[in-house]
C-alpha cells in the first residue's frame, strides 16, 4: 500500500461543499492517469480513460468527509458549529479540529467538566450543541482568521496498525485511493470499455454530488466504491456485522438507498470467485451511497458497488485493513476489463 499518498489523501481537508484542496489534489494525481479530466458546475471530477472503445462504465468515490461549519463566535472568542454529515456527538470529546479561515487555525473540542456536571447532566447522551471550539486565542486575534461560514474537519494522523491503517476521513478516501489506484492499472490495460471515473462532491449531505451525474454521462454499468461498517467487535450479533475486517472486498447487495441490480451483483460475485479474490456480501440497513443516487437518475443504469470494510466509521479512529483494500482494488480493476464480454441478459 502507499502509505504516502493515502495519508495525504486523509490529512487533506475537504469538508461537504468546500472540497477545493482534495479536489485539486486529486486532479494532480489524475493527469498521468486519465485521457481527459474536467471538473463539473456541481464540483465532481469527472475523468475519462478511453481504453478501446465499448460501453460505458461510471466508477464513483466521494471526496468529502464530514466536518462541521461555523455558526458563531462568541465574545469570549469560542466557537459553535454546525455538523456537515452524521456524527456520533459522543465521539467528539477532547477532540482536535482546524478551522479553515484564512489560516488554518487549530481548537479542541472542549464541553463542560464533568466535576461541575450534576447526576443528570452525566447521565445524559451528549448533542453537539454541548460543544464549542476552544483555540485559545481571544475574539479579537480570531477575528483576523475565521469567520461564519468557515469550515471545519478533524485533525488526526493516519497509523499503521499491524495489516490495518487508522486514520480519519478513511469514509471515503480510502476509496479514492482504491479508485486512483485501479486507474493507475488500467492506464497499461486498455480495456474493452470506456472508463469514466468520478470524484464526487456532497455525498455526505445526501449524495447531492452524484445526483447530476448519470444525467450528464448516461452510462450504461455503474460501480461505486465507498466504505461499509465493519462491526466485527466485542457484543456484536452475527447478524450485525454487516462485514468483517480481513474478509475481503464487500460486494453490496442493498443498503437504505439501493437495491442492487442483480446481474451487477452476480457478474461481481462470480468474477470474484473466478479469480480467487477474497469478497464477502454486504447488506447495510441503514446509510446510503452514491450508488442510489446514480441508479435512479437519467434513464437509470446497471448498478452495483464494491465496498471497503471499515471499523469505527464516522469517528477520528476509522479502521481498514490493507488486505481488503487489495482486494477490492483487485476485483474492481477486474471488473472494468470483463465488463465488456459478461452475457448481461440474466
Amino acid at each position: 500500500m502507499n502509505i504516502d499518498l493515502l495519508s495525504a489523501l486523509c490529512r487533506i481537508p475537504g469538508a461537504p461543499g468546500f472540497e477545493t484542496p482534495i479536489r485539486n489534489y486529486i486532479v494532480d494525481q489524475l493527469k498521468p492517469l486519465a485521457d481527459d479530466t474536467r471538473i463539473d458546475p456541481m464540483g465532481n471530477v469527472i475523468s475519462v480513460l478511453k481504453g478501446q472503445g465499448g460501453p460505458k462504465l461510471l466508477l464513483t468515490a466521494h471526496m468529502d468527509e464530514i466536518g462541521f461549519i461555523v455558526q458563531h463566535i462568541d465574545d469570549e472568542g469560542f466557537i459553535r458549529v454546525l455538523p456537515l454529515g452524521g456524527f456520533d456527538p459522543k465521539t467528539l470529546t477532547a477532540q482536535r479540529v482546524l478551522i479553515h479561515g484564512r489560516n488554518d487555525v487549530l481548537g479542541v473540542m472542549g464541553s463542560k467538566p464533568i466535576h461541575l456536571m450534576g447526576p443528570e447532566e452525566r447521565n445524559k447522551v451528549p448533542v453537539i450543541k454541548d460543544y464549542f471550539i476552544d483555540t485559545g486565542l481571544s475574539k479579537t486575534e480570531l477575528d483576523e482568521l475565521v469567520c461564519v461560514g468557515d469550515s471545519v474537519t478533524r485533525e488526526r494522523d493516519l497509523v499503521v496498525m499491524g495489516r490495518c491503517v487508522n486514520a480519519k476521513s478513511l469514509d471515503n478516501r480510502i476509496s479514492v485511493y482504491t479508485l486512483l489506484q485501479v486507474l493507475e492499472r488500467l492506464k497499461a490495460e486498455q480495456p474493452h470499455c470506456e472508463i469514466i471515473a468520478v470524484f464526487t462532491v456532497q455525498e455526505e449531505l445526501g449524495l447531492r454530488g452524484a445526483k447530476t451525474l448519470a444525467n450528464q454521462l448516461d452510462p450504461v454499468f455503474a460501480i461505486n466504491i465507498d466504505t461499509t461498517i465493519a462491526f466485527d467487535v466485542p457484543g456484536a450479533q452475527p447478524h450485525e456485522m454487516v462485514t468483517r475486517l480481513g474478509q475481503g472486498a464487500g460486494i453490496k447487495i442493498m443498503d437504505s438507498s439501493v437495491i442492487c441490480d442483480v446481474r451487477m451483483v452476480k457478474f461481481l460475485r462470480l468474477l470474484a470467485e473466478k479469480q480467487n479474490i477474497r469478497w464477502q456480501p454486504e447488506l447495510l440497513p441503514a446509510g446510503g451511497t452514491d450508488a442510489g443516487a446514480v441508479q435512479t437518475s437519467g434513464s437509470g443504469c446497471i448498478t452495483g458497488a464494491v465496498s471497503i470494510p471499515t471499523r469505527h466509521i464516522h469517528q477520528v479512529i476509522e479502521m481498514v485493513n490493507m488486505d481488503d483494500v487489495a482486494c477490492s482494488i483487485d476485483l474492481l480493476t477486474a471488473a472494468c476489463t470483463q465488463i465488456h464480454s459478461h452475457d448481461w441478459s440474466h
